[in-house]
């Protein structure tokens, strides 16, 4: 009986997080601000938020393909980061659902005044701005070793 219990849990949780899964390049991808604060606060880590036009912004594709789905990449934010992104695409057969789509909107209006894409914010896990880039050509190693020294400064 309890071991049943504790499946259904684990298979609820892995659903929910798969749910909220993006295809930016791993599954440790979230586009639900609160589960990321969430897991920030948990694990101690940075929230890194990526605001992108997935559908439009050239840089933003870039950054995917050169970094977010790279192997490095993937393996230094899964010991090191909570991944979040807030993406705004502009085809119809791309739009997200409404809810996201404020959720996204209120997240740019606090972290994105200027309307930059990409904007990659790094924020403690409460919420701080540490720092703010975006995309650096040089592959996924040069990228890491730039957040590291955005973080330290």
């Amino acid at each position: 009986m309890m071991k049943q219990l504790i499946l259904t849990i684990f298979f609820g949780l892995a659903l929910t997080f798969g749910a909220n899964a993006q295809t930016a390049g791993s599954d440790a991808w979230t586009v639900n601000f609160e589960a990321a604060a969430a897991k920030a606060k948990a694990e101690h880590k940075p929230i890194l938020m990526v605001f992108a036009g997935s559908d439009w912004c050239k840089p933003c594709i870039m950054l995917r393909k050169e970094v977010w789905e790279s192997e490095p990449f993937k393996k230094y934010a899964n010991n090191n980061l909570v991944l979040l992104e807030l993406d705004f695409p502009r085809l119809k057969k791309n739009q997200l659902p409404a809810e996201q789509t404020k959720q996204n909107e209120a997240l740019a209006a606090k972290y994105n005044q200027s309307g930059e894409f990409p904007l990659v914010v790094l924020t403690d896990e409460n919420g701080n701005v540490i720092a703010k880039t975006g995309y650096k050509a040089g592959g996924p190693e040069k990228y890491i070793e730039h957040l590291k020294y955005i973080q330290r400064k």
